[in-house]
């Protein structure tokens, strides 16, 4: 763990470890008066300087989050470059919070403010990765900043229900997705229900980012996405897969076994597909909304002709060519320029 990781929030506010709760409100409201976006207009740096406040402030405005943040700077300064000393099993707080399980700095405060875990340490337990878009001020979106009359002269009234808002994607197993999960994260747990699809939005009530001020929390709003699936893809509403048939079964026609989210079905293949068509299995496909069934499956026919054939079928094959009456490519002699 590099030295470089480690963010000094007391240093940020410009106290010591000593401050009392009023002496970090009161830097963190100089602070944020001078750093503020709405009076440093495209000054990135002040930008920068603001989210470094405000996240100093919501660690150590918070008594278990100042622990827990004070016994990391601990562990941390024992262990420097070179790792956590003595093993995971000095790493641990007397609640039992291990911190070895955190490979840096990020992933620790990424835990603690509810952000999810984004590298924990090999063999240890961690939340899903999770990437954040904080939205601050009303959550309805219209204007004010959500500091108010508390920064001064040049800021909008803030709405005293006013919060932050945050936007999360995690990432899903299409299992996951089909039949629903629970997932857990740093700061409670969401029911993830059955069918959601990639781009779904999941609310999760007052588990976003703190006010600092009303120490109310926002929303979290949960984006969906979908690990890709090595058979099922989706097709707007629909589950789409491709299953492949000889060219023998193409002409005559038979009858296969093809996967579904259930399991596998028998499916009839009519004599003379073509390669690239699509059959419909009805109510096979992605759960519905609220319990209305499921939409269909969608089974793409693709032609796979053998990469050796023996001696026997070799000579079918020429029979068949011998005496074929059929040519594909009757409709292209007339085609030119």
């Amino acid at each position: 763990m590099s030295a470089t990781d480690y963010k000094d929030y007391y240093t940020t506010l410009g106290l010591d470890k000593t401050a009392t709760a009023d002496d970090i409100k009161k830097a963190y409201r100089k602070l944020a008066r001078k750093y503020h976006p709405d009076m440093n207009p495209g000054n990135k740096q002040a930008e920068a300087s603001f989210k470094d406040v405000s996240e100093a402030y919501e660690v150590l405005s918070d008594p278990e989050k100042r622990g827990k943040y004070d016994q990391f700077g601990q562990y941390w300064n024992q262990a420097g470059a070179t790792g956590w000393p003595g093993g995971a099993g000095s790493a641990q707080d007397v609640s039992g919070f291990d911190f070895s399980q955190f490979n840096s700095f990020d992933d620790f405060i990424n835990s603690l403010l509810g952000r999810g875990a984004t590298g924990a340490r090999p063999g240890s337990s961690s939340s899903r990765s999770y990437s954040y878009r904080t939205q601050t001020g009303n959550p309805s979106g219209f204007g004010g900043s959500p500091y108010g009359n508390d920064l001064g002269s040049g800021f909008n009234t803030r709405n005293p229900s006013s919060v932050a808002d945050t936007e999360a994607i995690i990432t899903l197993t299409l299992a996951e997705a089909f039949h629903g999960v629970q997932k857990r994260f740093a700061t409670g747990e969401v029911t993830i229900p059955s069918g959601v699809k990639p781009g779904s939005r999941i609310r999760v009530r007052g588990q976003g980012q703190l006010d600092p001020y009303n120490q109310q929390r926002g929303d979290l709003y949960l984006k969906v996405e979908i690990q890709p699936h090595s058979f099922f893809q989706f097709d707007g509403d629909n589950l789409v897969c491709e299953v492949p048939v000889t060219p023998d079964e193409m002409v005559l026609g038979t009858s296969i076994e093809v996967p579904t989210p259930d399991g596998m079905v028998t499916m009839n293949i009519p004599a003379g597909i073509r390669s690239g068509q699509s059959l419909r299995l009805r109510g096979k496909g992605w759960p519905k909304p609220k319990g209305g069934g499921r939409t269909d499956q969608l089974v793409k026919i693709i032609v796979v002709p053998p990469k050796e054939i023996s001696p026997s079928e070799r000579e079918y094959y020429e029979k068949i060519q011998a005496t074929r009456t059929f040519n594909p490519r009757n409709s292209l002699k007339d085609i030119k320029l």
